[in-house]
């Protein structure tokens, strides 16, 4: 399967950045403007999910996705992707202000 150009130019990046050609700074403005969103581990998804004090089917409801695609997440079954991903991240970042 071929590699998208955000993908290359990525990691790019990332090995300019390992061999210190690229600082850090920039790495993480790359990274942003080519939308890289964090991984979220089983633990992570319960950690955000509590400290916003939701249940499991309040945040399936939220994402319009089922209880048990949560569990499946915190069990580390299966992994959020897309634009579940980035709105894990948001949550994580801005609150739950963003549904607002």
């Amino acid at each position: 399967m071929r590699d998208s150009i955000k993908e290359v130019v990525l990691e790019t990046t990332n090995d300019l950045h390992t061999i210190g050609l690229v600082d850090k700074i920039t790495l993480k403005k790359i990274e942003k403007l080519c939308g890289k969103t964090k991984d979220y581990t089983a633990k992570d998804i319960v950690e955000v999910r509590k400290k916003y004090g939701l249940s499991q089917t309040a945040l399936a409801k939220l994402f319009n996705i089922s209880p048990s695609t949560v569990q499946k997440w915190e069990q580390g079954l299966k992994s959020p992707s897309g634009a579940t991903k980035k709105l894990i991240e948001l949550i994580d970042k801005k609150g739950l202000e963003i549904f607002i």
